[in-house]
């Protein structure tokens, strides 16, 4: 650090040689179902895109490059929120109409967990998908 000015950012380039930083080739969310059927298919329908691969193993691709698999995982036990077998990970969606969003998700099979919390500035809303994951659909304005 220099005397008196804070931290210094050191370059990506010169970062990633020097400090050892991994570069990122993709961006994926792999989530664990042991129906992969039912779970690829959910959120294959609530992004509006088609899940693709195989009995193990379902990859669903965004426009814009994000990826999001799901993996046959038969023993798999579904979180149970906010109480019991503790959740391991969850999406944050943020959306510019939550209730748009909400109608679309529950059309797909969502289940609601959390009605909504916060204010009209700032909230989510918690729901999950067929295997017990949970995800908040956000809004901020």
């Amino acid at each position: 650090m220099g005397r008196g000015r804070g931290p210094e950012v050191l370059p990506a380039v010169h970062a990633r040689r020097t400090l050892g930083f991994m570069r990122m080739t993709r961006r994926m969310v792999v989530l664990d179902a042991a129906d992969i059927d039912a779970v690829s298919s959910f959120w294959a329908q609530v992004l509006g895109i088609r899940a693709e691969g195989d009995h193990q193993w379902r990859t669903l691709t965004t426009e814009d490059g994000w990826e999001m698999a799901v993996q046959h995982a038969p023993d798999h036990t579904p979180p149970q929120w906010p109480d019991g077998a503790p959740e391991q990970v969850h999406l944050d969606f943020y959306v510019d109409d939550v209730d748009a969003a909400h109608d679309h998700v529950t059309s797909c099979g969502a289940l609601m967990l959390q009605d909504r919390v916060g204010d009209d500035d700032r909230g989510f809303i918690v729901y999950a998908d067929p295997a017990g994951h949970p995800f908040c659909l956000c809004w901020e304005s």
